[in-house]
């Protein structure tokens, strides 16, 4: 299948007129065909017409045409086979293998919602039925549901090229609640991008649903700032910096209409390596705790950033082992030459930084690779530098050596909002691991125990968010079925005529939805 390098608008291929770009392969710095044609502020009130055109009748598809459509888009990714890895590889210097298990993971979301959406539950439907007779005030017939917000736009993430671009979770999560979607594709793989977005357009025109359901735009930051903008946008979904989350989050907010800004920015993924773990294992821990920091060059959001220890012979054991293993850990391709660059002055800045020690370095980086790291330093150097705090996105981790559990509990008070907390434990830690425990039910969305965080499922139960800055909005999840909570927002209606009322709250139920009828689930 060749490439075209234009936007999708609504059932169109539409050539972009605000200049072109070319993606470049990470691997080699070769330049890679064809030109892609970047959106013009025109292409933007488009995508946003047709879908809030397509909002009103998409959002009351019934469940099963919804869930089948989700179930299509996922077929039609499957049916582009090695043409989409092999972009996808050059795009990204991302390996294979990596690439085929991001497309399951990817489908498999996809077909996840779609059992959401069967399910119903997601709908929420409630029913009060009138109480004419009560005393001394009556009630009204009182229903609600849960309805789609409206259009969504969704920023394609860099990390993550399938599950979290075009097809990925907020997508995903976006078309299973109703609402049309308009992605940004992430400038790093456009190709990869463009069969992904071809997928889902066949997918649209497959189920005979109206075009607006989906648009794909290749847009300079002025114009991906105009989407987060536009009127008809009525919530947006993004991972990324922070700085550039930041910057369209204000967007968002400072409309006339604010709408709610969905934003990953950063997480540094705290580790806590408690004593009696250490003390049975730690050298086993620290070639574990190396294979999670590099794996994919460390470009994970829930890659494990940050370590914490009270110093022991078993904290010796783990550096001692982890060092070794460091020490022969391959330099890599990270995912651009500016991912790459920001890494290295990354990595440069901590080992500046007053009594941060470099423990160790992964193998000599060549042009277009990055080289591991592992620094230390004292908790008290720690609490007082700021800048030790924020991440570095890469395989580069500092480990704070602490004297005593006190010193522990107090760095975890100082932890910044997270993805996820991590507790290496024995039973003989439990007490320790206890008081630990409600700090970082404050500070993270997910708790680890004798595990570490890179490696995110899908299912019902997963949360990929946390307290600010890990997201703008610490009661949602991006990956999971709860995230498609994010895109619903509830209704109530007070005594409509039957004919009116929807259908999930209608009194013979058609949709056959479990319901919430006067306090009883039926």
């Amino acid at each position: 299948m060749s490439l075209s390098g234009k936007l999708l608008l609504g059932a169109a291929q539409t050539m972009g007129s605000a200049g072109t770009f070319h993606a470049v392969n990470p691997a080699t710095g070769e330049t890679l065909e064809p030109s892609f044609g970047l959106a013009t502020h025109d292409d933007v009130e488009r995508a946003c017409q047709l879908a809030a055109g397509a909002f009103d009748t998409y959002r009351e598809t019934e469940p099963e045409v919804r869930a089948q459509f989700l179930e299509t888009i996922a077929t039609q990714i499957e049916a582009l086979g090695d043409v989409l890895i092999e972009r996808a590889m050059a795009e990204t210097g991302l390996p294979r293998a990596r690439l085929e298990g991001e497309r399951g993971r990817t489908c498999n979301q996809l077909r996840l919602f779609a059992t959401v959406v069967r399910a119903g539950d997601a709908t929420g439907a409630r029913i009060d039925p009138a109480l004419p007779e009560r005393k001394p005030l009556p009630r009204a017939d009182l229903r609600m549901r849960r309805i789609a917000v409206g259009p969504v736009v969704v920023f394609g993430a860099s990390n993550f090229p399938l599950a979290f671009s075009v097809a990925g979770g907020d997508t995903a999560s976006a078309l299973a609640a109703g609402c049309p979607v308009v992605v940004k594709a992430h400038s790093a793989h456009p190709g990869t991008s463009e069969l992904v977005g071809l997928a889902i357009q066949r997918a649209v025109a497959q189920c005979a649903l109206p075009e607006g359901v989906f648009s794909l735009l290749f847009a300079r930051k002025n114009v991906a700032s105009a989407l987060v903008a536009h009127p008809h946008i009525q919530a947006v979904g993004f991972t990324g910096s922070r700085a550039g989350g930041l910057a369209l989050r204000r967007i968002a907010l400072e409309r006339p209409q604010p709408i709610p800004f969905y934003g990953e920015l950063s997480a540094v993924n705290p580790v806590f390596l408690l004593p009696h773990a250490l003390e049975a294992r730690g050298a086993a821990l620290g070639p574990a705790f190396v294979a999670s920091l590099t794996l994919g060059a460390g470009q994970f959001c829930t890659n494990p950033g940050l370590l914490f220890a009270i110093d022991s012979p078993g904290l010796n054991a783990f550096v001692d082992a982890a060092v070794a293993a460091l020490q022969t850990a391959s330099a890599q391709t990270m995912l651009t030459p500016g991912i790459q660059e920001a890494y290295e002055q990354g990595v440069a800045q901590l080992a500046k930084e007053h009594n941060v020690h470099c423990l160790a370095r992964g193998q000599t980086a060549s042009q277009h690779t990055a080289q591991a790291g592992f620094f230390a330093t004292d908790a008290g150097s720690f609490i007082a530098q700021p800048n030790l705090h924020e991440e570095v996105f890469g395989a580069t981790a500092l480990l704070v050596r602490c004297k005593d559990a006190a010193e522990l509990r107090a760095l975890a008070e100082t932890l910044e909002g997270q993805l996820t907390a991590t507790l290496h434990l024995d039973s003989a830690d439990t007490a320790l691991a206890g008081t630990l425990l409600p700090v970082l039910e404050r500070k993270a969305g997910r708790i680890l125990a004798n595990g570490w965080p890179t490696g995110v499922e899908v299912c019902h139960a997963m949360v990929h968010g946390g307290p600010w800055p890990a997201t703008t909005d610490a009661r949602s999840t991006s990956v999971g079925t709860a995230a498609i909570e994010r895109f619903l927002r509830p209704v109530c209606y007070q005594d409509l005529p039957p004919a009116l009322l929807p259908a999930a709250v209608q009194d013979s139920n058609p949709l056959k939805l479990r319901r919430l009828i006067d306090g009883q689930w039926h």
